[in-house]
């Protein structure tokens, strides 16, 4: 039986186009799947799902692909454009602004923002959406990782974050994923770049407990804000809502703990998670 590639759709979105142009540029260059996988450190059913836009290409893909293929960053190009579809509509223009912003300030009552989870913490965080299959998810968390992307240019953003201490006593997935995630954490506590404050228990009650906010500041210092529940978000881009929410955030600031305070406390909770040591064989 002769096998019949599936039929591939590449002007339906910059996902497609990723994917048609993978398939174009690898049979030009006459390489299987396999073969291909090979080069690029992959897998045969990673790229065959990117191909048919079943899969949002992972973050470490497309340097390798340029670098296989010779073709400088035109695969880095269609990359930055495919990663901001995997996110819901009403999302994107909050990921656009996120993309521009110089400082980026955040409170979550509930999980470590999205910016400094690691890879197994935001699969675990993804996956309690129960409709969504095992490929959705894998998706999402690639999609969620490639906006760390710009953590690690010459010039990268601010990054503020607030987190109520529930964040450090949940466990997420197993024991050794939430110690990793809260190592990770703890390396963010106070640098340059990065700055995290804990809220703690014994501050009480507070007019933020009910939901995530993110404060955008962009290269004209105009500030946009996004609030969001459950399900539903927020986009706050006139000024004077913009400032009420920055109003909140500074009283939220000012009651939580310092980064350094913050940083004994996120040690104090990796305590709980630690890997046992493995006795000698």
């Amino acid at each position: 039986m002769t096998f019949t590639p599936k039929t591939l759709s590449p002007y339906l979105s910059a996902r497609h186009y990723f994917g048609s142009e993978l398939r174009r540029h690898r049979e030009g260059a006459g390489l299987s799947l396999v073969q291909l996988a090979g080069i690029v450190s992959s897998s045969k059913s990673t790229l065959a799902r990117v191909e048919t836009a079943e899969l949002m290409p992972p973050p470490d893909l497309p340097a390798p692909l340029d670098a296989a293929f010779g073709t400088d960053r035109h695969f880095h190009g269609l990359y930055q454009l495919a990663k901001r579809e995997a996110h819901p509509d009403q999302y994107q223009r909050f990921m656009d602004f996120e993309a521009r912003a110089e400082v980026i300030e955040t409170y979550d009552p509930q999980f470590v923002p999205g910016l400094l989870q690691t890879k197994e913490y935001a699969g675990v965080q993804l996956g309690l959406q129960e409709e969504l299959s095992r490929e959705k998810v894998e998706e999402l968390v690639n999609a969620r990782l490639s906006r760390q992307d710009r953590l690690r240019s010459a010039h990268p953003p601010l990054r503020w974050a607030i987190i109520d201490e529930a964040v450090l006593r949940r466990q997420m997935g197993s024991r050794e994923h939430t110690y990793k995630q809260l190592a990770r954490l703890l390396e963010e506590v106070d640098t340059p770049d990065s700055k995290v404050q804990v809220m703690p228990f014994s501050a009480g009650a507070h007019y933020l407990m009910g939901g995530s906010l993110h404060l955008l500041t962009l290269p004209n210092s105009s500030t946009v804000a996004y609030e969001e529940g459950i399900e539903v978000g927020h986009l706050h881009e006139d000024r004077d809502s913009a400032k009420r929410w920055r109003r909140r955030y500074e009283i939220l600031r000012a009651k939580a703990l310092s980064p350094a305070a913050s940083g004994e406390l996120i040690q104090q909770a990796m305590e709980d998670y630690k890997p046992c040591d493995t006795p000698p064989s």
